[in-house]
């Protein structure tokens, strides 16, 4: 009696089984194509990333080579496809290259705007720094007010920023040009004394400050003045301005 008792208590259980699957199947089918669709659609994504990212390196060749050849339109037709549709390094490297087009073409304001577009989408820090340096570098050569300037390059010579030497210098000279000595003294003895900078920048910043204690820099910014308002010579179209290097290997 006691076994019949075991075979149907054994049946109740093979049958509560069978009736849990029955139930959970579709959860489980559903579960494990749910999965399957997910592994799917990350693996389609990671190829059409990748194919962006190829053609996206294969416009921005193509642009260099048509810049080192002299062929300025075909560049910059190669630039702007990769500025509308590439990943955001190619995007930002390829607003730079548009933007030192508008240097050449002495398009300031134009230059500044794509600048400061190519730092907004840049990456990582190099590359939105080395932006931002060009787009401070071209405000000093429009000659936009000192503060303005000031405010593009201050932030630039923070311990982390990769361009600080650079944006100090930067700094230095725009205050030497607006008649700001005083200022531009500092910076350039922060700068002949800083173990960041290279020999050739401490070289410079001595010659500077050289300049200002000789007193012939007081005589510096109508020099600049002068300059500035001078003709342009009728020159031979330049190539694009590269500034600061930015590797389009780091465009990720």
């Amino acid at each position: 009696m006691a076994d019949i008792f075991e075979e149907v208590e054994e049946q109740l259980r093979s049958d509560r089984y069978i009736t849990m699957v029955r139930k959970g199947w579709p959860f489980a089918a559903g579960a494990a194509g749910l999965a399957l669709a997910v592994a799917l659609g990350l693996w389609g994504w990671d190829q059409y990333q990748s194919s962006i990212q190829a053609k996206a390196s294969e416009s921005y060749a193509h642009g260099l080579e048509a810049l080192s050849r002299g062929d300025k339109a075909a560049a910059l037709l190669a630039f702007d496809s990769v500025a509308q549709s590439g990943p955001r390094g190619y995007r930002a490297l390829a607003l730079m290259q548009e933007g030192a087009a508008r240097l050449d073409e002495k398009k300031t304001v134009e230059a500044i705007a794509l600048f400061d577009q190519a730092a907004s989408i840049a990456p990582d820090k190099v590359l939105a720094d080395n932006a931002h340096l060009k787009a401070a570098l071209a405000a000093m050569e429009a000659g936009q007010p000192l503060p303005q300037v000031e405010a593009r390059l201050t932030p630039l010579q923070a311990a982390d920023r990769p361009f600080r030497i650079m944006a100090r210098e930067a700094l230095a000279m725009a205050r030497l040009s607006a008649g700001k000595t005083t200022e531009a003294r500092a910076d350039f003895t922060a700068l002949s004394l800083s173990a960041d900078a290279t020999e050739t920048a401490r070289a410079r910043a001595q010659a500077a400050l050289a300049l200002i204690d000789s007193g012939a820099a007081a005589s510096l910014p109508a020099v600049l003045k002068a300059a500035h308002n001078l003709p342009e010579p009728a020159l031979p179209a330049s190539p694009l301005l590269a500034g600061p290097a930015a590797d389009p290997a780091g465009a990720q």
